[in-house]
């Protein structure tokens, strides 16, 4: 935060070169701010804290592109699966002309999510729609058998009678870039930054 010294001319006002006492990132923090870089870690370094941070926020802010590379996000309720070797995703969603317009031109997906603590974690994906009753079912039955606030019975949402609902449909979610952020790094400089990307 800077303030503004009395330039030559009212209209022309110049920034001071000193900031306010107090407002430096040190002292807003409490800590100083390091630079952080992705450093490449292993999937297994990085999946199990992603997995857990993600299902501890529940909902997170999903990103798709228009055939003009223009972004849309909506809000969206996905659910991992880590088996010590592989990271999928799972998102039980209305397969949506929008959805469907973009995924079919550019199917990365950035997946977002954030919480009051400032932890925050992302993946970037590949997206792929699934409709065939064995994985709608499966995925229906994971969501309805998982403890809240991840679980919920997908019944709940109008028009969605069953996994056999026209207007359910599954996004498989292969990740190529994770990244963790804990918010304690940011608060008081304690804590690491996990990623790792294909």
């Amino acid at each position: 935060v800077r303030t503004r010294c009395q330039a030559p001319h009212p209209n022309t006002p110049e920034p001071c070169s000193d900031p306010v006492p107090g407002t430096t990132p040190e002292h807003v923090s409490g800590a100083p701010l390091t630079q952080v870089t992705d450093s490449g870690m292993a999937l297994g370094d990085v999946a199990p804290a992603f997995v857990e941070m993600a299902h501890q926020i529940v909902w997170a802010s999903v990103a798709t592109t228009d055939p003009q590379g223009r972004p849309r996000s909506r809000v969206l309720h996905p659910i991992w699966e880590w088996d010590g070797s592989g990271l999928i995703g799972w998102i039980g969603t209305g397969p949506t002309p929008v959805k469907r317009s973009h995924l079919s031109h550019n199917r990365n997906v950035s997946v977002s999510y954030w919480a009051p603590t400032q932890d925050t974690c992302q993946a970037e994906c590949e997206a792929e729609w699934a409709f065939d009753e064995f994985t709608c079912t499966r995925v229906w039955e994971m969501f309805k058998q998982a403890p809240a606030p991840l679980g919920y019975d997908p019944a709940m949402i109008p028009g969605w009678d069953g996994p056999s609902s026209e207007s359910f449909a599954v996004l498989r979610l292969i990740p190529w870039r994770l990244r963790v952020f804990p918010g304690s790094l940011l608060l008081s400089g304690e804590g690491e930054v996990l990623s790792w990307h294909r």
